[in-house]
Formats: structure tokens, sequence, C-alpha cells
């Protein structure tokens, strides 16, 4: 199957060489100078990248969020290995920060879904952005029982193509650095789709702009500088029959250690 992939493309690009050299000659003979046919070389190729983007934009947010993450943090991951390349897997992490999924996003060999609060998808422009990452919105019981179970069916319906789906247990944002009760949406996930869940843990995010710290955000921006340290650190994956809220909740604990 490779070997007929990699023919295919060697007969593609033959084809797009003969083309190109056609179209140089073309615009060789309309006036144009080398560094003018360069330069629409230049705007074709971006044209086409835009249009590639459009068609898979989810490859293009994921580009960015690596950009975005790596500009203003030195980012180390830590057993990042036990992601896996292929099949289901349920990434349960801690909720520091508004950025705890563009740092996921960045840091993950895979595309991710991630599951998160109705009230945030629904934002006006970032909902955009949240669709074409293919997030799954999710409501209380008690506020929207249809939207609920669709969630969880859709979270299902993911898991069964094989792909990765990030939940924050915590269901919000600390408010002082440390884990909340982890809810029990994620046992609800694993009793209906029994796959690996990778307990997975953010460190350093806690105190900067982008958290719920209560001291003053301009202060604590200006103390911690440009490029300070993140970690995501990744445990291995535990069968789905051993996961436990309170045991997950043990294990991101562990993985966080004494640095928020």
């Amino acid at each position: 199957h490779v070997s007929r992939t990699i023919a295919g493309m060697n007969i593609m690009n033959a084809l797009f060489m003969v083309v190109s050299a056609v179209v140089a000659m073309v615009l060789l003979k309309a006036g144009l100078t080398i560094p003018q046919i360069f330069l629409a070389t230049a705007i074709m190729n971006g044209v086409v990248a835009v249009y590639i983007f459009s068609l898979v934009p989810e490859f293009l947010i994921r580009f960015l969020a690596w950009i975005l993450i790596h500009t203003f943090y030195r980012v180390r991951i830590i057993n990042g290995q036990a992601i896996p390349d292929e099949g289901p897997a349920v990434l349960v992490c801690n909720h520091v920060s508004y950025v705890d999924a563009i740092a996921i996003m960045a840091a993950s060999p895979r595309p991710v879904r991630f599951v998160m609060d109705h009230q945030i998808f629904k934002i006006p422009v970032m909902s955009w952005l949240f669709r074409n990452v293919r997030a799954i919105p999710i409501a209380p019981v008690k506020e929207d029982p249809w939207l609920t179970e669709k969630a969880f069916v859709d979270i299902a319906q993911a898991l069964h193509e094989g792909e990765l789906v990030c939940i924050f247990p915590e269901g919000k944002l600390t408010r002082d650095g440390e884990l909340n009760p982890f809810k029990g949406g994620v046992q609800k996930i694993i009793d209906r789709s029994p796959v690996p869940v990778l307990p997975m843990a953010l460190r350093g995010l806690w105190g900067s702009l982008f958290s719920r710290d209560p001291s003053n955000p301009v202060a604590r921006t200006f103390k911690r500088g440009l490029f300070s340290r993140l970690e995501l650190t990744v445990g291995e994956p535990i069968a789905p029959e051993a996961v436990s809220p309170e045991g997950l909740q043990e294990q991101v604990r562990a993985l966080r250690g004494d640095w928020k």
C-alpha cells in the first residue's frame, strides 16, 4: 500500500513539474523577470495553502497552537510517548488555566477532541474555532439533559472511530491551584466505551495571566517573565476496568507534584 502511494505521488510530482516548466516558459515569454516568477510562484503556493487549510482547518489550528505555546513558554513534555500513535483513548488532565486545551493540543502528536462547557463553546468568534477543532459541548444534566446525553453519544462515537478524547474531570478551573474533586462523567464515558485512560498533569500555568490566581494579574505576569517553564506530564495508560474518578484524581495529583 505504501509503495503504491509513493508511486502515485511520484507520478503526480512529475506532472506538476512539467506543468510548472510550461508555466515558467509562458511567464518568461510574457516578459516577467526571474524574481517576478519566484514571486508569482510564492503567491500561487500561498493560495493553494489557504485552500488546503480551509479543507482541514484543524491542522492549521494545531500548528498555530504549537507556535503560540512555544513562543511564550519553555515547554517540556514528560513521557509523551505514552500517548498512543493510534487507537482510542481518554485523556484526563487537571484544569489550571484557560489555555490548558491549547497546551495539550500543541503537545499531542495526534488531533484531540476536547469536551468543554457549552456556554464557553457558544462564545462569539471563539465558537468558530471550537467547531473547527471538533470540540464536544456538554451541559449539566439539570440545565440541558438533551445536550448532556448528546455529548456522551458524541464522545462514544469519537472513541468508536479510534480518536483521542480529552476531558477535564474537575468541571471548572481551579481557584487556588489545587485539584477540585473529579466528577463522575469520566466513569460514565468508560462504562459506555471501555478504552484506556491516560492521566496527565499540567505544571507551571498556575499564577499565569490565564489562570484564576486572585493576585494582581499584571504584577504576577511581570514576575513570571517571558518564557516561563511549562510541563505536561503524561502517565501510563490505565485499563478501563481499573478506572475510578478518585483513583484518577490521585494519579493526576501524583503526576503534578508540588509544582502548580
